[in-house]
């Protein structure tokens, strides 16, 4: 097997894995088996990354969303002690499905059309300048640093309103 179809093919299982990953996340009722299609989709991400050539992004993929953010949202799935029984169980109406998958599909269109037109007007696919991880890191510390230093406090504030939220509903029992 050469390396383009080997490509290809690893595209097609990453692509499948993040697919499934995605559905189980939006139409499981349990809020765990949601947070593990998430996880699941998350790693197709990284395996994509890795396709690439990006194996930096892809370990940071790994290490952050998968790592940080899901026991974020595990911890504040585990706290809140929320329900399958809650609003969101309720059965969904066919427009409401069909409103929100035509506002899933809508952007994502857009932007293949647009890439696709690109491609076409150039003859080919321009592959952007590499940057190295020593760029990453100083422009992370330097022009990025609100961006970067933000996404923590973002991480705060999302943990410190599940404890919050634990503690209430603890309280009113």
């Amino acid at each position: 097997m050469d390396t383009q179809s080997a490509a290809l093919l690893l595209f097609i299982v990453y692509a499948v894995v993040i697919l499934a990953g995605g559905i189980m996340a939006v139409l499981s009722k349990s809020l765990v088996r949601a947070l593990v299609g998430l996880v699941l989709t998350l790693f197709g991400v990284a395996g994509m990354y890795l396709l690439m050539a990006a194996p930096f992004i892809a370990l940071m993929q790994i290490l952050i969303y998968v790592g940080a953010v899901a026991v974020l949202i595990f911890f504040a799935i585990m706290l809140t002690n929320a329900t399958s029984s809650g609003d969101e169980a309720k059965p969904r109406s066919f427009g409401r499905v069909f409103l929100a998958l035509v506002a899933a599909a809508l952007p994502a269109g857009l932007l293949a059309a647009v890439a696709w037109s690109q491609a076409a007007a150039t003859g080919a696919v321009q592959m952007p300048a590499e940057v190295s991880i020593d760029q990453l890191g100083k422009a992370l510390l330097n022009e990025y640093v609100l961006v970067f230093e933000l996404i923590s406090v973002v991480l705060f504030v999302a943990m410190a309103g599940a404890v919050l939220l634990g503690f209430e509903r603890r309280k009113s029992k």
